[in-house]
């Protein structure tokens, strides 16, 4: 397997401008199959947006494997005043599937967060549809440090560093800019200074092929990695089958969320629908193949990307051509 199909196609769309740089790189359960970078150097690091979110999953299924947490575990257990305006209730379950009805802010919003989960409206009652949600991780990690009685960040960095994940951290600031954050509005000094707990790490293509190798490594049964491979098959399940899926995510994109992992197993444009992982704001990508053995990521830096089909980057892994 060379994958030279899919650094080529990191390569034109650099060269074509469509993406301003890229880091691509490949893993296996045994190591890193291969690493590159175009217009840019193969261990600088990005704004990861949105990939936090599972590795803020994995976080909370550490203290699900302790019984620390459940998935029924009440947010208002970890954050006083939450659900006094709703008349149902909001679960870990709700939070990590994006079904919680949390009504959502401005990713760049300089609101404190916390209080945004108290103070923001229902969109719809938990579990009856599902909504793309960045502010319900705020929730994960108050309950997550109300479980543990330590901040959710140190319990993310306690798996981290063990598997090589040594580059995470919250100062988005100093990595690569997003070329297009001006043009499009966003605001970088206010979202960096909130440490999103679902959108604010920023790292390197190295930090995240440690990571995939290592739950690669638990798909096939190691039991010495971030969590256990029942675990890891819990974080798999689809929560969200059967149940109205709202814009961003509709029904036609073909994937279901498990515990804060994106499940793509009807996406129309994929080779191997056998694949979990999740995307970012500004175009990083963090896909994992079980069945194929393989898990890639993509770091980039542009949040408007017409005429960059991830699929295609996706096939042309799996492939291994």
């Amino acid at each position: 397997m060379t994958f030279d199909a899919a650094f080529d196609w990191a390569r034109r769309h650099v060269a074509a401008g469509r993406l301003p740089s890229a880091v691509l790189g490949v893993v296996s359960a045994d190591g890193i199959l291969a690493l590159d970078a175009f217009s840019a150097r193969t261990d600088d690091r990005y704004p990861l947006f949105s990939i936090t979110k599972p590795l803020a999953g994995l976080t909370a299924a550490r203290a699900v494997e302790r019984g620390l947490l459940t998935p029924q575990t009440p947010l208002a257990e970890a954050v006083p005043g939450f659900g006094g305006n709703r008349d149902d209730v909001v679960r870990l379950r709700h939070l990590v599937s994006h079904t919680s009805g949390i009504a959502e802010p401005q990713l760049d919003t300089r609101d404190d967060l916390r209080a945004e989960l108290v103070a923001r409206g229902r969109d719809f009652a938990a579990g009856a549809a599902t909504r793309y949600s960045t502010l319900a991780f705020t929730g994960i990690a108050a309950m997550i440090e109300h479980a543990t009685g330590r901040s959710w960040e140190d319990e993310l960095f306690d798996w981290a560093t063990p598997v090589g994940a040594t580059g995470l951290g919250f100062d988005v600031e100093t990595a690569t800019p997003v070329v297009d954050a001006g043009a499009v509005g966003f605001d970088v000094a206010g979202f960096a200074a909130q440490r999103n707990p679902g959108a604010g790490l920023a790292g390197r293509a190295l930090d995240l092929l440690n990571i995939g190798g290592s739950l690669l490594r638990t798909t096939a049964g190691a039991t010495d990695g971030i969590v256990a491979p029942a675990t890891l098959a819990m974080m798999r399940r689809p929560l969200t089958s059967g149940i109205p899926a709202l814009d961003p995510y509709p029904d036609e994109r073909g994937s279901d969320w498990g515990f804060t992992w994106n499940l793509r197993h009807a996406a129309p444009g994929l080779i191997d629908t056998d694949v979990f992982g999740h995307g970012g704001w500004a175009g990083t990508e963090f896909w994992i193949h079980p069945g194929a053995g393989l898990a890639w990521v993509l770091l980039t830096n542009r949040a408007e990307r017409p005429g960059v089909d991830i699929d295609a980057l996706d096939n042309a892994v799996v492939s291994g051509r």
